[in-house]
């Protein structure tokens, strides 16, 4: 496995998940439910989701080389541009507005409903996500290191969920959202620029 690709995509993915909703949903959970049942659950639904991406980037590895990396350069100018353009107030109404719904399609405080409900929020709301488009950005761009693709983006997305569910509201006032979202933004703009350069060099 190499250290290389773990840190970059763990890096890319722990900055690029901090303005997401999903971070907002998990501190919502955090305030509702005990914060290990939460954490269970979401983390479950991280382990589905990249391993979903890690499938679909590895299958475009089947696709001619230049052409894989022409659709990866493109995904990442994508999120890039998302990020930088994005608002965070509508990503946070967005989080707390799935985890509503998803309480109120259950009922009871216990760890079963706790686990269940956050899987399903997660789960739901990380489909097409920014995070996902990057780990199969990832797993495109570095086929023969699929564990460490793997491993990088479900421990990034770990450690922000864990971080929302236990710091709560705490961490929205020590992280500037704002500037967070530019630097994720950045971090993708590089990689679709670097991507590019490959592109026209191979």
């Amino acid at each position: 496995m190499s250290p290389a690709v773990f840190l970059t995509v763990f890096a890319v993915t722990f900055v690029a998940e901090l303005p997401d909703k999903s971070l907002f949903a998990s501190l919502v959970l955090g305030t509702r439910y005990r914060a290990l049942w939460v954490w269970i659950g979401v983390t479950a639904a991280f382990a589905v989701h990249v391993t979903i991406a890690v499938v679909a980037g590895g299958l475009l590895t089947l696709l001619p080389h230049r052409l894989v990396l022409g659709i990866v350069a493109v995904l990442f100018a994508a999120g890039s541009i998302y990020l930088l353009l994005g608002s965070e107030e509508d990503t946070e109404s967005e989080g707390e507005e799935e985890v509503e719904a998803a309480m109120a399609a259950k009922a009871g405080r216990g760890a079963r409903t706790a686990i269940l409900t956050s899987f399903g929020v997660i789960f739901v709301g990380e489909f097409g996500d920014i995070t996902q488009i990057a780990t199969a950005n990832f797993a495109a761009r570095y086929d023969d290191e699929l564990a460490a693709v793997w491993l990088g983006a479900f421990l990034g997305l770990s450690v922000v969920s864990g971080l929302a569910i236990v710091a709560g509201r705490g961490l929205l006032k020590v992280v500037p959202v704002t500037l967070v979202r530019r630097i994720a933004g950045v971090a993708l703009g590089l990689l679709a620029i670097l991507t590019l350069v490959e592109l026209v060099r191979s």
